[in-house]
């Protein structure tokens, strides 16, 4: 196998917007209409799903790196914040929460937990609304859990102390 010069390794733990947290298991290079083109393998356990990310679309497709713990500090503060419940249509608001999750960054992220979250005594959340939290909570947490090394029962724990500090 040719040596593949990246700055990801075998093992690294990634993020990619739109499956969350994965990590990477190989490198590859595969002739594909006569040209050599080179992977990354990444695993997602969640989604028991293996994706080869093309070496020169990454950047394009938003592949990173954990985020550190500054970061993630960040995040957790915006779990606190005041959520912005807009008065638009619910597909205007369900169109802007998934860019934001396909952005991939943690404060996005927290930003659409806090938006979507109910806490005790507030209205109950219609499906959609409560899919799209569901989605966002398990992308928060298993990043966390890669960040801090913490069981994912703790992440979740965590985030949702997080935001009922707001309510």
């Amino acid at each position: 196998m040719e040596k593949i010069d990246n700055k990801y390794e075998v093992g690294d733990w990634l993020i990619y917007p739109k499956h969350g947290l994965g990590k990477a298991i190989d490198y590859e290079v595969q002739t594909i209409l006569k040209k050599k083109t080179e992977f990354l393998v990444v695993f997602f356990e969640q989604e028991r799903m293996t994706l080869r990310i093309p070496i020169d679309k990454m950047n394009e497709l938003g592949l990173r790196s954990i985020s550190g713990k500054d970061e993630m500090k960040k995040a957790m503060i915006a779990l606190k914040g005041k959520a912005r419940i807009r008065k638009t249509m619910w597909a205007k608001r369900e169109k802007d929460y998934k860019d934001k999750l396909n952005k991939g960054d943690p404060v996005s992220v927290a930003e659409v937990l806090r938006d979507l979250y109910r806490g005790e005594g507030d209205p109950e959340q219609s499906y959609s609304e409560r899919q799209l939290y569901e989605m966002a909570l398990g992308r928060f947490a298993r990043e966390l859990v890669a960040v801090n090394d913490i069981a994912i029962e703790d992440a979740i724990k965590k985030t949702e102390e997080n935001l009922k500090a707001t309510s």
